[in-house]
C-alpha cells in the first residue's frame, strides 16, 4: 500500500513555480486554489493528481482567456485573412471521460448538415431535398502564440442528433430504433479513422470528411459576412479569396470544393462561372504522398446515394475540365482519361486528388523530392498543363515542443553557448558549428543524451517492467506501421545481429506500433517484430547485449520521451516513397543521428547537414526506377545474400514461430513475390551501413560531434519558416511581428495596433 503523503510533500507536488514566464506567481496560487475548491468542490485532502492538474489548467486558461477575447476583438476590429485547415489491437480511447478544460462549447453556433435525399430542379436553380439532418456542435480551445499575446482558435465539430432523443418512437415501445437513430447521428464524430474495408466503413468515412468541411465552411461564410468595418455584413463575395484562404491537407478536405460551389450558386445565387472563379481562387492543395492506393477515390454509387448534389456538381466541374484540355489536345482521348475526375476503369469513381487539383490555385508537396516526383511523375500531365500552380513546400517542426519542452537539457544547453533567440529563429543553430571541437560543449552535449536515456529507461522499467541498458545505443523507428515504411527491413537486420553472435556494440531496438485497422499487411510485420522480441529478449547468451522493446500505444507525450534518448533514427523507406516526414526532423533536433535512404526530408537534412555527417544507404530514386523497368527479382537477392538466406530461412521454418510455423506466410509470401518496395534490394547495403553505426558508436567523442553537426544543421526544418512560405507564397499574408496588447490595456490600444497593421 502506498505511503500517505506528508502536507509538505503534498504541496511540493502541486506547486506552480515551475511554470515558465508567469507575471504573477501569487496571483496563479490564488486561481488555483480558487478552482480546487469552487470549480472541482476539492480541498488538499481528498484531491488527487487529476484534480491538480484540472485546476492548474483552469488557472492557465484564465490568463489565455483574456488573451483570446483580445484577440477575437483585434481580428473583428481588423477583419485580417483567415486560413481553415483534418498483431495489433485496437482499443477505444475515451479521452474525454473525464471532461476537457481546454475547450468551450459553443452550442450557439451549432450548424445543420444535411445528407442523403434528392436533387429537384426549379425556376429557382437545384434544390436539395428531403436530406437527413445531423447537427454539428463547435467547441473551441484556445491556441495560445509564443510570447505575442495572440491566442487564436481551434474550432472541433461533434456530430449530434437533431432531437436528443425520440420520445414517440420510445412511447410506443420502439425504444430500441429511438436510441439507434441517435447513435447512427452521432458515431460520425465519435470513431476516428473507421475500418474502410467495407461499404458500412467507407460510408461512415466519407461521412466523416463532409461533416466537418460542411460544418467548417458555413462558419466560414458567416464570419465573412460579419465584420465591423461593414456594419450589418458583407453583401459582395468579390473579396472572397482575399479574405479566405483554405488549405486542403491532403484529399481528405476535398469535399469542401463541390460544397463551397454548391453554398455560391445554390444558396449565395452566383453564377457558375464566378463561383468557380472564387472556388479555385479560395483553395490551395497539400499532397502528402505519391502512393496510388492513398490517393482517395469514392465511388460514384456511394456519393450519388450519400451527397447527390455534390455528386452533380463534380460532374459538372469535370466537364468543363474535360472541355479545356480538348481544347488544347484536341482528339487525345487517353489524355482525357488519364485527366478526368471520374475514373471510369471497372467500378465509377471520382478520383479526389485530380478534384484537389482542378480546383485550387496551389498545388504543394511536402520536400523537395516529393513534389519533384508529383510533378514530374504522379501529377505529370497536370503540371505540364499548368507549370505555375505547382510548388514545393518542406515540412517543418516546432522547436517550441520538439526541443524547449521535451528536451530542457539540449535547449538550455544550447542557449547558453548562442543565446536564447534561436527559438523563434531556428536558422541560428547554425552557431554551434563553431562549437564542434569544443571538448566542453561535447562533453555537455553527451551528459544530456545520455541522462535523456536512463530517465527513459527508468520510465521503461516503472511503466512497462522492461529493463534496457542505458549505456547501449538507443536504435529507434518510430513510424506508423507501413511496407514503404520497412519495418521489415530493420527486423531482418535485428534477426541477423542475433545470428551474429557479435555485439560489439549494444543496442536497444526500439520500435512503437500503429497500424491501420484493416490492415492485415501491417498487423504481420508487427507480430513478427514481437516474435523476435520474445526470442532475443529471452536468449541467456545474448543479455542485455540486444534488445527489442515495442511500446504499445504510441502518441506525443510518449514521443516527448523517445526522441530526446534516441541515439540512431531509422528513415529507411524506399527511395521515392515517402513524402517528407517531420520524426526524422525531431530527432535530428534532439541530438540523434540518422541512418537512412535518400527520401523525403532525408535529401534535404543531407543537404543541410552534409550527407557525410548522416548514414545513408541504398538505392536512390533512378535506381527503384531502373528495377521497376527491368523487373524485381526478390529470389536473386535470397540466392545470393547467405545472411539474408538465413534470416529468411529461420522465419519461413517457424524459428520464430514454433507452435504455429506457417504464422508468417502471407508476409514471407510479400517479401518474395509482390514486395513493391523492394526489401531485399536493400538488406545488403543497409547491414553495412549498421556496421559503419556501430563502428562510429564506440567513439563517443566522434560521434557527438557529429551529433552536434547535426543539430546546426536544422535550422531550416523550422515550421515558422514553412508557415511563412505558404502565408506569402500561398495564402497572400504577410507576417507582421506586430503584438496584440494584453486585455490589462485599455481597449483604445487595439484600435492604435489595428491602424498600424493598416499601414503596413
Amino acid at each position: 500500500m502506498a505511503k500517505p503523503l506528508t502536507d509538505q510533500e503534498k504541496r511540493k507536488q502541486i506547486s506552480i513555480r515551475g511554470i515558465v514566464g508567469v507575471e504573477n506567481v501569487a496571483e496563479l496560487k490564488k486561481g488555483f486554489n480558487r478552482h480546487l475548491h469552487f470549480t472541482l468542490v476539492k480541498d488538499r485532502n481528498i484531491a488527487n493528481p487529476r484534480d491538480y492538474y484540472f485546476a492548474l489548467a483552469h488557472t492557465v486558461r484564465d490568463h489565455l482567456v483574456g488573451r483570446w477575447i483580445r484577440t477575437q476583438q483585434f481580428y473583428y476590429e481588423t477583419d485580417p485573412k483567415v486560413k481553415s485547415r483534418g498483431c495489433s489491437v485496437e482499443e477505444a480511447d475515451d479521452w474525454l471521460r473525464h471532461g476537457n478544460p481546454w475547450e468551450k462549447a459553443r452550442p450557439e453556433y451549432m450548424l445543420p448538415v444535411h445528407f442523403y435525399g434528392r436533387v429537384e430542379e426549379t425556376r429557382e436553380g437545384s434544390k436539395w431535398v428531403n436530406t437527413q439532418v445531423v447537427l454539428a456542435m463547435p467547441y473551441d480551445t484556445p491556441i495560445p502564440g509564443y510570447m505575442n499575446n495572440t491566442v487564436n482558435t481551434m474550432r472541433l465539430w461533434s456530430a449530434r442528433a437533431p432531437n436528443d432523443f425520440n420520445l414517440k418512437d420510445f412511447n410506443v415501445g420502439d425504444y430500441i430504433q429511438a436510441v439507434l437513430d441517435r447513435n447512427l447521428a452521432e458515431n460520425i464524430s465519435r470513431v476516428l479513422y473507421p475500418n474502410d474495408n467495407f461499404f458500412e466503413g467507407k460510408e461512415l468515412r466519407l461521412k466523416q470528411e463532409y461533416f466537418v468541411v460542411a460544418a467548417t465552411l458555413q462558419d466560414v461564410i458567416r464570419r465573412f459576412k460579419t465584420t465591423k468595418k461593414h456594419g450589418s455584413g458583407r453583401t459582395s463575395f468579390e473579396s472572397f479569396p482575399e479574405k479566405v484562404a483554405i488549405q486542403l491537407n491532403d484529399t481528405h478536405p476535398a469535399m469542401a470544393i463541390p460544397e463551397l460551389m454548391r453554398i455560391f450558386v445554390d444558396i449565395e445565387k452566383l453564377d457558375w462561372d464566378t463561383a468557380w472563379d472564387l472556388t479555385r481562387r479560395t483553395f490551395a492543395y497539400t499532397n502528402h504522398t505519391v502512393l496510388p492506393e492513398a490517393l482517395e477515390r469514392w465511388p460514384v454509387e456511394l456519393l450519388e446515394t450519400l451527397l447527390p448534389r455534390h455528386l452533380q456538381i463534380i460532374y459538372q466541374i469535370n466537364q468543363a475540365h474535360l472541355d479545356r484540355i480538348a481544347a488544347f489536345f484536341p482528339n487525345d482521348v487517353n489524355k482525357l482519361r488519364k485527366m478526368s475526375l471520374i475514373e471510369e476503369d471497372g467500378c465509377k469513381r471520382v478520383n479526389m486528388a485530380h478534384l484537389c487539383i482542378v480546383g485550387s490555385h496551389a498545388v504543394n508537396g511536402v520536400a523537395e523530392i516529393h513534389s519533384n516526383i508529383i510533378k514530374t511523375q504522379v501529377f505529370k500531365d497536370f503540371s505540364e498543363l499548368e507549370p505555375k500552380k505547382f510548388q514545393n513546400k518542406t515540412n517543418g517542426i516546432t522547436p517550441r515542443r520538439w526541443l524547449l519542452l521535451c528536451n530542457p537539457g539540449l535547449a538550455e544547453l544550447i542557449a547558453e553557448v548562442i543565446g536564447e533567440d534561436y527559438v523563434k529563429d531556428l536558422s541560428q543553430l547554425q552557431k554551434l558549428v563553431d562549437f564542434v571541437d569544443d571538448a566542453a560543449f561535447i562533453c555537455d552535449v553527451s551528459k544530456v543524451k545520455q541522462d535523456n536515456k536512463v530517465k527513459f529507461a527508468q520510465y521503461l522499467e516503472k511503466e512497462y517492467r522492461v529493463k534496457i541498458n542505458p549505456s547501449s545505443m538507443f536504435d529507434v523507428h518510430v513510424k506508423r506501421i507501413h511496407e514503404y515504411k520497412r519495418q521489415v527491413l530493420n527486423c531482418l537486420h535485428i534477426i541477423t545481429m542475433y545470428n551474429r553472435w557479435l555485439f560489439h556494440t549494444k543496442r536497444s531496438a526500439v520500435a512503437p506500433p500503429q497500424a491501420a485497422p484493416g490492415y492485415h499487411m501491417a498487423k504481420m510485420i508487427i507480430k513478427l517484430i514481437t516474435s523476435v522480441a520474445d526470442v532475443v529478449n529471452n536468449d541467456p547468451v545474448v543479455g542485455n547485449k540486444l534488445k527489442v522493446i515495442f511500446l504499445e500505444n504510441y502518441r506525443v507525450s510518449l514521443a516527448e520521451k523517445v526522441i530526446p534518448a534516441t541515439d540512431l533514427s531509422e528513415q529507411i523507406s524506399t527511395a521515392g516513397t515517402e513524402a517528407s516526414g517531420t520524426g526524422n526532423m525531431k530527432f535530428m533536433l534532439n541530438g540523434a543521428l540518422t541512418i537512412g535512404t535518400m527520401d523525403g526530408a532525408n535529401v534535404e537534412m543531407a543537404e543541410e547537414a552534409g550527407e557525410e555527417n548522416l548514414f545513408i544507404f541504398g538505392m536512390r530514386v533512378e535506381d527503384v526506377a531502373q528495377i521497376d523497368k527491368n523487373g524485381y527479382d526478390a529470389m536473386v537477392y535470397y540466392q545470393n545474400i547467405p545472411e539474408l538466406k538465413q534470416v529468411m530461412d529461420q522465419i519461413t521454418s517457424g524459428f520464430f514461430s514454433p507452435k504455429n510455423p506457417d504464422l508468417f506466410k502471407d508476409l514471407t509470401n510479400m517479401l518474395f513475390k509482390h514486395d513493391r518496395f523492394k526489401v531485399f534490394a536493400d538488406f545488403e547495403a543497409y547491414i553495412k551501413c549498421q556496421e559503419k553505426v556501430s563502428q562510429l558508436y564506440q567513439n563517443p567523442k566522434e560521434w557527438t560531434k557529429m551529433v552536434i553537426k547535426n543539430i546546426a544543421a536544422t535550422g531550416k526544418f523550422s515550421s515558422d519558416r514553412t508557415i511563412t512560405e505558404y502565408a506569402t507564397e500561398v495564402w497572400g499574408v504577410e507576417p507582421t511581428d506586430l503584438k496584440i496588447p494584453p486585455p490589462n490595456e485599455p481597449r483604445e490600444a487595439i484600435e492604435e495596433t489595428a491602424r498600424a497593421l493598416k499601414k503596413l
